[in-house]
Protein backbone atom coordinates (compact mmCIF):
# COMPACT_ATOMS: atom_id res chain seq x y z
CA UNK A 1 0.00 0.00 0.00
CA UNK A 2 0.82 3.42 -0.79
CA UNK A 3 -0.73 6.00 1.44
CA UNK A 4 -1.07 9.42 0.89
CA UNK A 5 -2.74 12.66 1.71
CA UNK A 6 -4.51 15.25 -0.27
CA UNK A 7 -6.22 18.33 1.83
CA UNK A 8 -7.41 21.57 0.41
CA UNK A 9 -8.94 24.34 2.62
CA UNK A 10 -11.99 22.40 4.19
CA UNK A 11 -11.26 18.98 3.51
CA UNK A 12 -9.04 15.75 3.85
CA UNK A 13 -8.66 12.66 1.59
CA UNK A 14 -6.25 9.36 2.74
CA UNK A 15 -6.33 7.48 -0.23
CA UNK A 16 -3.88 4.46 -1.78
CA UNK A 17 -1.96 5.78 -4.57
CA UNK A 18 -1.70 2.09 -5.89
CA UNK A 19 -5.23 2.08 -6.26
CA UNK A 20 -5.86 5.71 -7.55
CA UNK A 21 -4.04 9.18 -8.44
CA UNK A 22 -6.33 11.59 -7.88
CA UNK A 23 -9.41 11.13 -5.31
CA UNK A 24 -12.58 12.92 -5.83
CA UNK A 25 -14.60 14.20 -3.21
CA UNK A 26 -17.97 13.00 -5.18
CA UNK A 27 -16.55 9.87 -4.93
CA UNK A 28 -17.78 9.66 -0.94
CA UNK A 29 -20.81 11.05 -1.80
CA UNK A 30 -24.44 8.17 -2.40
CA UNK A 31 -26.09 10.60 -4.71
CA UNK A 32 -22.94 10.48 -7.09
CA UNK A 33 -23.34 6.50 -7.56
CA UNK A 34 -26.38 6.72 -8.20
CA UNK A 35 -26.30 8.95 -10.97
CA UNK A 36 -24.18 6.55 -12.58
CA UNK A 37 -25.73 3.90 -11.96
CA UNK A 38 -22.45 2.51 -9.93
CA UNK A 39 -24.80 1.15 -6.69
CA UNK A 40 -25.17 -2.76 -6.93
CA UNK A 41 -26.69 -3.09 -3.73
CA UNK A 42 -27.05 -1.76 -0.50
CA UNK A 43 -26.13 -3.89 3.01
CA UNK A 44 -28.37 -3.52 5.86
CA UNK A 45 -26.60 -2.22 8.85
CA UNK A 46 -26.12 1.71 10.92
CA UNK A 47 -24.39 2.99 7.94
CA UNK A 48 -25.83 0.92 5.29
CA UNK A 49 -22.76 -0.12 3.41
CA UNK A 50 -23.29 0.26 -0.54
CA UNK A 51 -22.14 -2.12 -2.60
CA UNK A 52 -20.46 0.09 -6.09
CA UNK A 53 -18.78 -0.99 -9.05
CA UNK A 54 -16.51 2.09 -9.94
CA UNK A 55 -13.80 2.92 -11.96
CA UNK A 56 -11.28 1.57 -9.65
CA UNK A 57 -13.16 -1.97 -8.79
CA UNK A 58 -15.87 -3.13 -6.72
CA UNK A 59 -15.81 -0.96 -3.95
CA UNK A 60 -17.38 -0.75 -0.54
CA UNK A 61 -19.08 2.81 0.33
CA UNK A 62 -19.59 3.03 3.88
CA UNK A 63 -20.20 6.83 5.63
CA UNK A 64 -19.31 7.36 9.46
CA UNK A 65 -23.28 7.72 10.91
CA UNK A 66 -23.70 7.62 14.72
CA UNK A 67 -25.34 4.96 16.91
CA UNK A 68 -27.31 5.08 20.06
CA UNK A 69 -28.08 8.04 21.73
CA UNK A 70 -25.44 10.01 20.10
CA UNK A 71 -27.84 9.90 16.97
CA UNK A 72 -29.88 11.98 18.53
CA UNK A 73 -27.83 14.92 18.37
CA UNK A 74 -26.27 14.13 15.06
CA UNK A 75 -26.23 11.57 12.91
CA UNK A 76 -22.90 12.08 10.83
CA UNK A 77 -21.68 15.31 12.47
CA UNK A 78 -18.90 14.66 15.10
CA UNK A 79 -16.58 16.86 17.01
CA UNK A 80 -13.55 18.02 14.63
CA UNK A 81 -10.17 17.46 16.88
CA UNK A 82 -8.27 17.50 14.21
CA UNK A 83 -7.74 16.02 10.44
CA UNK A 84 -5.54 12.89 11.52
CA UNK A 85 -7.76 11.92 14.59
CA UNK A 86 -10.88 11.74 12.57
CA UNK A 87 -12.75 8.35 12.11
CA UNK A 88 -12.09 7.35 8.80
CA UNK A 89 -8.53 8.70 8.68
CA UNK A 90 -7.76 6.81 11.82
CA UNK A 91 -9.39 3.89 10.19
CA UNK A 92 -7.88 3.94 6.99
CA UNK A 93 -4.58 3.53 8.64
CA UNK A 94 -5.49 1.16 10.92
CA UNK A 95 -6.37 -1.41 8.02
CA UNK A 96 -3.52 -0.81 6.63
CA UNK A 97 -1.53 -1.25 9.74
CA UNK A 98 -3.48 -4.95 10.33
CA UNK A 99 -2.80 -5.66 6.53
CA UNK A 100 0.21 -5.28 6.74
CA UNK A 101 0.22 -7.95 9.88
CA UNK A 102 -1.53 -10.29 7.20
CA UNK A 103 -5.02 -9.75 9.10
CA UNK A 104 -7.86 -10.45 7.42
CA UNK A 105 -9.51 -7.50 6.54
CA UNK A 106 -10.52 -5.55 3.58
CA UNK A 107 -8.26 -3.31 1.79
CA UNK A 108 -8.95 0.31 2.72
CA UNK A 109 -8.93 3.02 -0.71
CA UNK A 110 -9.64 5.76 0.66
CA UNK A 111 -11.30 8.21 3.49
CA UNK A 112 -13.25 11.47 3.69
CA UNK A 113 -12.88 14.38 6.48
CA UNK A 114 -14.61 17.16 5.84
CA UNK A 115 -14.57 19.48 8.21
CA UNK A 116 -17.44 22.26 8.55
CA UNK A 117 -17.15 24.89 11.36
CA UNK A 118 -16.52 23.00 14.81
CA UNK A 119 -17.76 19.65 13.59
CA UNK A 120 -16.77 17.19 10.89
CA UNK A 121 -18.44 14.24 8.35
CA UNK A 122 -16.59 11.40 6.64
CA UNK A 123 -17.11 8.37 4.65
CA UNK A 124 -14.85 5.29 3.76
CA UNK A 125 -13.93 3.01 0.54
CA UNK A 126 -12.75 -0.14 0.56
CA UNK A 127 -11.94 -3.19 -1.26
CA UNK A 128 -15.19 -5.08 -1.53
CA UNK A 129 -14.81 -8.93 -0.53
CA UNK A 130 -15.54 -11.08 -3.00
CA UNK A 131 -17.41 -13.79 -3.11
CA UNK A 132 -19.06 -13.55 0.08
CA UNK A 133 -21.36 -13.18 2.60
CA UNK A 134 -21.77 -12.10 6.10
CA UNK A 135 -22.31 -14.70 8.75
CA UNK A 136 -25.86 -12.80 9.49
CA UNK A 137 -27.14 -13.68 6.59
CA UNK A 138 -25.57 -17.17 6.37
CA UNK A 139 -27.42 -17.87 9.94
CA UNK A 140 -30.75 -16.02 8.02
CA UNK A 141 -30.52 -18.67 5.35
CA UNK A 142 -30.33 -21.31 7.67
CA UNK A 143 -26.85 -22.55 6.33
CA UNK A 144 -25.54 -22.51 10.35
CA UNK A 145 -24.97 -26.24 10.13
CA UNK A 146 -22.41 -25.79 7.06
CA UNK A 147 -20.49 -23.20 8.68
CA UNK A 148 -17.08 -23.83 9.61
CA UNK A 149 -17.24 -22.66 13.27
CA UNK A 150 -14.00 -23.75 14.24
CA UNK A 151 -12.27 -21.70 11.33
CA UNK A 152 -14.96 -18.61 12.39
CA UNK A 153 -13.20 -19.18 16.12
CA UNK A 154 -9.26 -19.21 14.54
CA UNK A 155 -10.08 -16.23 13.16
CA UNK A 156 -11.50 -13.86 15.69
CA UNK A 157 -8.65 -15.82 17.55
CA UNK A 158 -6.26 -14.03 15.70
CA UNK A 159 -7.26 -10.55 15.76
CA UNK A 160 -7.20 -10.93 19.64
CA UNK A 161 -3.61 -12.48 19.38
CA UNK A 162 -2.55 -9.21 17.65
CA UNK A 163 -4.52 -6.67 20.22
CA UNK A 164 -7.03 -5.77 18.05
CA UNK A 165 -10.38 -4.67 19.88
CA UNK A 166 -13.12 -4.71 17.61
CA UNK A 167 -15.97 -2.66 19.53
CA UNK A 168 -18.71 -4.22 17.86
CA UNK A 169 -18.57 -7.46 16.49
CA UNK A 170 -21.40 -9.00 15.46
CA UNK A 171 -22.83 -11.58 13.06
CA UNK A 172 -22.61 -8.79 10.08
CA UNK A 173 -18.84 -7.75 10.76
CA UNK A 174 -17.96 -11.06 10.33
CA UNK A 175 -17.62 -12.41 6.16
CA UNK A 176 -17.32 -15.47 5.03
CA UNK A 177 -15.99 -16.60 1.74
CA UNK A 178 -17.57 -19.15 -0.91
CA UNK A 179 -17.40 -22.21 1.13
CA UNK A 180 -18.77 -20.65 4.36
CA UNK A 181 -14.97 -20.06 5.84
CA UNK A 182 -14.61 -23.97 5.04
CA UNK A 183 -10.96 -23.50 4.00
CA UNK A 184 -10.28 -20.41 6.75
CA UNK A 185 -11.53 -17.77 4.26
CA UNK A 186 -13.05 -15.35 6.90
CA UNK A 187 -12.84 -11.83 7.04
CA UNK A 188 -13.90 -9.14 10.04
CA UNK A 189 -14.93 -5.67 8.39
CA UNK A 190 -16.07 -2.25 9.83
CA UNK A 191 -13.11 -1.59 12.49
CA UNK A 192 -14.73 2.61 12.90
CA UNK A 193 -13.28 2.98 16.69
CA UNK A 194 -11.65 -0.53 16.59
CA UNK A 195 -7.69 -0.27 18.20
CA UNK A 196 -5.06 -2.17 19.00
CA UNK A 197 -4.25 -2.45 22.66
CA UNK A 198 -2.51 -6.19 23.77
CA UNK A 199 -3.69 -7.69 26.34
CA UNK A 200 -7.05 -6.56 27.01
CA UNK A 201 -8.55 -9.51 28.04
CA UNK A 202 -11.47 -7.58 29.47
CA UNK A 203 -12.22 -5.91 25.83
CA UNK A 204 -11.66 -9.28 24.34
CA UNK A 205 -14.46 -11.09 26.75
CA UNK A 206 -16.48 -8.65 25.86
CA UNK A 207 -16.03 -9.26 21.78
CA UNK A 208 -16.95 -12.79 21.92
CA UNK A 209 -20.07 -11.95 24.62
CA UNK A 210 -20.90 -9.36 21.87
CA UNK A 211 -20.81 -11.78 19.07
CA UNK A 212 -22.97 -14.29 20.94
CA UNK A 213 -25.37 -11.94 21.29
CA UNK A 214 -25.50 -11.17 17.76
CA UNK A 215 -26.12 -14.60 16.55
CA UNK A 216 -29.61 -14.90 18.65
CA UNK A 217 -30.39 -12.19 17.41
CA UNK A 218 -29.95 -12.99 13.67
CA UNK A 219 -30.81 -17.03 14.33
CA UNK A 220 -33.66 -17.80 12.92
CA UNK A 221 -36.15 -19.98 15.27
CA UNK A 222 -33.14 -20.73 17.44
CA UNK A 223 -32.76 -23.32 19.38
CA UNK A 224 -30.35 -22.74 22.70
CA UNK A 225 -29.06 -26.23 22.58
CA UNK A 226 -28.38 -25.66 18.78
CA UNK A 227 -26.72 -22.39 19.40
CA UNK A 228 -24.55 -23.97 22.15
CA UNK A 229 -23.37 -26.82 19.97
CA UNK A 230 -21.94 -24.63 17.31
CA UNK A 231 -20.52 -21.78 19.84
CA UNK A 232 -18.53 -25.05 21.36
CA UNK A 233 -17.32 -25.49 18.38
CA UNK A 234 -16.49 -21.80 17.45
CA UNK A 235 -14.54 -21.66 21.39
CA UNK A 236 -12.58 -24.79 20.14
CA UNK A 237 -11.29 -22.98 17.16
CA UNK A 238 -10.83 -19.57 19.01
CA UNK A 239 -8.42 -21.94 22.21
CA UNK A 240 -6.36 -23.10 19.62
CA UNK A 241 -2.93 -21.72 18.82
CA UNK A 242 -2.95 -20.42 15.77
Amino acid sequence: MNLNFQQSAHQLIVYDADCMQQPEADWFDAEYWRQKGAIERVAPGRGSSLMLDTPFGKAVLRVCLRGGWAAHLSRDQYVFTGYYRSRPVVEVNLLARLRSLNLPVPQPLAGLCRKSGLTYSGALLTRRIEPATTLADALGAGHQGEIAWVEVGRCVRRFHDAGVVHPDLNARNIVLGADLGAVGDIYMVDFDRAFVRAGAVRSFSANLARLKRSLRKFWPEIKEKELSAYWQEFKAGYNKAN
